[in-house]
């Protein structure tokens, strides 16, 4: 059977259609890459993804640093999930609808009970800083059945 990370990186250049939430899933993420504590995802900005002037709406760029981070925390493959305890954004630049956005994740610190990660958002050329959010999560009783 593989391994959650492994599902990840059999999608490296191609949509995550596996992905258990079907937020993600709207979103189409397209996987660049993925190692343990780590994950890179390329995103096209679609007109519903937008605010009324067009640019990403601060509530999908918020709901693409959570879902990314989710996704990293399944490239450790642990046997417990975490949920999301609280999440804190900084917005830096827009991007627009027709636009392909770049989302990084990374674990900064990892306790038995707890992770704190970030995710940083860049435009393709990774030239501007979109958003950058930080997450902790605390790890669930709940056993992952998923993936």
């Amino acid at each position: 059977m593989k391994t959650r990370l492994q599902v990840l990186q059999d999608h490296i250049g191609g949509e995550f259609t596996l992905s258990p939430s079907p937020f993600m899933l709207w979103m189409n993420p397209i996987v660049v890459a993925a190692e343990p504590g780590t994950v890179t995802f390329k995103y096209f900005i679609r007109d519903e993804m937008t605010n009324p002037i067009k640019s990403l709406h601060g509530g999908v760029t918020a709901a693409i640093v959570d879902d990314c981070i989710g996704a990293t925390l399944f490239s450790l493959d642990e046997e417990h999930f975490y949920t999301t305890i609280n999440l804190n954004m900084d917005y830096f630049a827009p991007a627009h609808s027709g636009e392909t956005i770049i989302a990084k994740t990374s674990i900064i610190k990892k306790g038995k009970q707890f992770v704190n990660a970030q995710c940083e958002i860049w435009n393709e050329s990774e030239t501007r800083l979109i958003a950058k959010g930080y997450s902790n999560l605390f790890r669930t009783n709940i056993m992952k059945k998923v993936l």
